[in-house]
């Protein structure tokens, strides 16, 4: 997607959007392959340019190394880590060369809803990469490897019974991720109650037209003191902290891929003028919006277009 600058210059790109696309023959919802499976058949320049994916991406590397950035922040894979990156998330990929790995796609309605609740499937809270150890490991690698060898099986079942094969290991897989330490996930974590799950979900949908807990509150029939007392047990901060996470994380995402102005990006993200979102975005980063934007595409070397115009 590009966006012409003012006064007719060169277009401009954005931060592109990825839909998941089943090849030809094969159970639409789901896709394993490998990484070289993958460095054969994409562009390595589309892997390497930020773009927004429509669903999961979940990567166990076997060998070598790997680096794959998840909004802004750059992750390291040796062997045995596991990325995990959620629908909506700006990603790409470092350079692939070298690195050997099992690569699952998923979107998020594939999976039953059970199985996305226990394993959070949908919190962008969740951390990108895991490391399982031991005997973690080596069910991580179990279920992978399962996965990818019934992926590869398709006409020794109906079509239908090789879709739940499909969906349970897919459901075995994500649950080994989600809690690779057996016990509860990260240390620290509690399971996501019922009143988190519905505020972040009714967050996720409204951020960019409300940033008060009070409007979330009257919508999901609760006082606002319940929202931010299930919202610190389970994510650590309060509510309006959590919103307010939620909006500046998405101006990071427009500010570094993009190159929308001021007034758009307060637009978009329903503040009622520029000068209202760059004290917001100051006060939250200690950045303005145009030094936020310099710091991450490294000054000279830009990213995905020019500076922040002014309004």
């Amino acid at each position: 997607m590009v966006r012409k600058r003012q006064g007719g210059e060169e277009p401009v790109p954005e931060i592109r959007e990825v839909a998941f696309f089943a090849p030809a023959g094969r159970p639409s919802g789901v896709e394993v392959l490998t990484l070289a499976e993958l460095r054969e058949r994409a562009d390595a320049c589309q892997l390497s340019t930020p773009h927004r994916p429509g669903f999961h991406h979940l990567l166990l590397l076997d060998r070598g190394r790997l680096v794959h950035s998840v909004d802004f922040r750059e992750h390291p894979l040796a062997p045995g880590d596991l990325l995990w990156s959620r629908p909506g998330q700006v990603q790409h990929f470092g350079d692939l060369t070298g690195a050997e790995g099992r690569l699952v796609l998923f979107e998020a309605g594939f999976l039953d809803p059970a199985t996305a609740a226990a394993a959070r499937i949908e919190d962008w809270y969740g951390p990108p990469v895991r490391h399982p150890r031991g005997a973690a490991a080596r069910r991580v690698a179990e279920a992978m490897g399962q996965l990818h060898q019934e992926f590869g099986a398709l006409g020794g079942l109906p079509l239908e019974i090789h879709l739940e094969v499909l969906r349970h290991l897919l459901a075995v897989l994500v649950l080994r991720a989600a809690h690779p330490d057996g016990a509860g996930g990260d240390a620290g974590s509690c399971p996501a109650g019922e009143t988190y799950l519905r505020f972040r979900d009714a967050v996720e949908r409204g951020f960019t037209r409300s940033r008060r807990v009070g409007d979330y509150a009257r919508a999901l029939g609760y006082a606002p003191r319940t929202l931010s007392r299930a919202t610190e047990a389970t994510a650590g901060v309060g509510a309006k902290e959590f919103i307010d996470r939620r909006v500046v994380l998405e101006a990071k995402r427009l500010l570094a891929h993009g190159d929308q102005s001021a007034a758009r990006i307060a637009d978009r993200l329903g503040f009622a003028d520029a000068t209202n979102f760059s004290k917001f975005f100051q006060r939250r980063t200690g950045r303005t919006p145009i030094a936020f934007r310099e710091a991450v595409r490294g000054g000279a070397q830009r990213v995905g277009g020019g500076p922040l115009r002014p309004a």
